[in-house]
């Protein structure tokens, strides 16, 4: 009897590590499929030179460019910017990034 209940735990183990898997899987899925969506969005709204700048900067700091595909793709879809975003306009975004955020880090004694 022990050994049938030893069995069923441990299949229902195997059953709800099978299930974590799969809902992980279906999450990743789910995150590259949106993030496909939002490259395409992109493209259609940078330049390939302002794309080629974007994809630079993901390198050394992908945190700040997943928060700037935001801002350009609200910008874009509010009619805010002019399309497309040329690699000008883009540095133009970015300084005033870099300039609010040495703003905010500003330390007075």
């Amino acid at each position: 009897m022990a050994e049938d209940s030893n069995d069923e735990e441990l299949e229902r183990l195997r059953e709800k590590k099978l299930r974590e898997l799969q809902e992980q899987a279906e999450a990743r899925r789910r995150a590259e499929e949106l993030a496909a969506q939002r490259r395409l969005a992109l493209k259609r709204i940078l330049t390939p030179e302002a794309m080629a700048r974007l994809d630079n900067l993901r390198i050394v700091r992908p945190e700040l460019v997943e928060a700037l595909e935001q801002q350009l793709l609200a910008l874009a879809s509010s009619g805010r910017v002019k399309l497309p975003i040329t690699d000008e306009d883009l540095k133009q975004i970015l300084a005033q990034i870099y300039e609010k955020s040495r703003r905010e880090y500003r330390f007075r004694f």
